[in-house]
């Protein structure tokens, strides 16, 4: 059996470990796509990603290769972990190298600018794909941790409940337990606004806020994804799960997170430009809070804490001005689904 898997960044690269750490044999070959020829390289000569993994060790069966057409080749499983921004760009490209019947899995939690498509949508479009052939996985799913072999939980979702079983028995090594679950929509969204919500954190964490706020921040935003969510078809039990409420504790509480990481340093006084500079792998909340906010108001759906994460992004409200706003609404039920 051939994996290919596109994208060596960090949780790519974990996620070729998982796939090469699940094989019960040696009938298994993994080989992972990267645009860096150095990255590339090193993976080859001693099993390493260094630039994004430290010293973690790679399994023997992961090989790479800067030629995405020989790592598509024969390819049964197809795996995209690239940015969300430019996936429809590079599927366009890929599409030939494609095999028809492989099942193509998305890492990526974004939602694409300018036309407010989960990824799941983009590569039924780019690839013309059926819907049980496509997968999302999404979860608590920090790279580091899984790299270094920690117990984690996650969610595979597919269309399809046979495909979703299917793509589960092939990543699930002692330490990754993944669930599976048909709620395509809601597994994506979960992943999609759990970004933003983080950033939000970050922002009470660099401006030394407390864990009052925090909390507040936390469950308000699980509020809001939750409306959002259901909005577009998907189902509140996938949000209280791992790939809504458990990403989102995840995301908003770990130093390893980038869009924590990228709020914190956005709290502490930088620029968005120089948090870029900053940041060594994209923080994809960055990227898709205008396309989650435009998609809330297209569907009437009230987003707060969205809304004011993006006006900060976009230098219509200052960071020092984020809190007090956030406080300033209207009493009512906290029970209240459009609250």
């Amino acid at each position: 059996m051939k994996i290919a898997v596109l994208g060596a960044g960090s949780w790519g690269t974990t996620f070729a470990k998982v796939l090469g750490d699940a094989a019960t044999g040696t009938d298994r070959a993994i080989m992972v796509w990267g645009r860096r020829a150095e990255v590339v390289q090193e993976i080859n000569s001693s099993h390493r990603n260094s630039r994004y993994l430290a010293d973690v060790a790679l399994p023997e069966s992961i090989t790479a290769s800067t030629d995405v057409t020989e790592v598509l080749h024969g390819a049964e499983l197809v795996v995209l972990a690239v940015p969300a921004q430019s996936l429809r760009a590079q599927l366009h490209t890929w599409a030939p190298h494609v095999a028809p019947a492989a099942v193509v899995v998305s890492l990526m939690k974004g939602l694409e600018v300018g036309t407010d498509a989960r990824m799941s949508q983009v590569i039924a479009e780019e690839l013309t794909l059926p819907a049980e052939q496509i997968g999302v996985i999404s979860g608590p799913n920090l790279a580091l941790e899984i790299a270094r072999q920690e117990p984690t939980a996650s969610v595979v979702a597919c269309a399809h409940a046979q495909t979703a079983a299917w793509i589960a028995a092939v990543c699930t090594p002692p330490y990754f337990r993944p669930y599976t679950n048909t709620d395509v929509v809601g597994v994506e969204i979960g992943g999609i606004v759990k970004n933003i919500i983080a950033l939000a954190v970050g922002i009470c964490d660099g401006k030394r806020m407390g864990d009052n706020t925090k909390a507040s921040v936390i469950t308000r935003g699980l509020a809001e994804t939750t409306r959002l969510a259901l909005a577009l078809g998907g189902e509140a039990e996938t949000m209280a799960g791992l790939a809504g409420l458990g990403d989102l504790v995840a995301t908003c509480s770990s130093p390893l997170s980038r869009n924590r990481t990228a709020g914190r340093l956005l709290g502490e006084g930088l620029t968005l430009a120089q948090v870029g500079e900053r940041m060594t792998q994209t923080a994809e909340g960055i990227k898709s809070g205008q396309a989650v906010h435009d998609l809330a108001r297209q569907l009437g759906i009230e987003m707060p804490i969205t809304e004011a994460v993006v006006a900060v992004l976009a230098g219509k409200l200052s960071i020092d001005e984020l809190g007090p706003l956030l406080m300033s609404r209207d009493l009512k039920s906290e029970g209240e689904i459009q609250a």
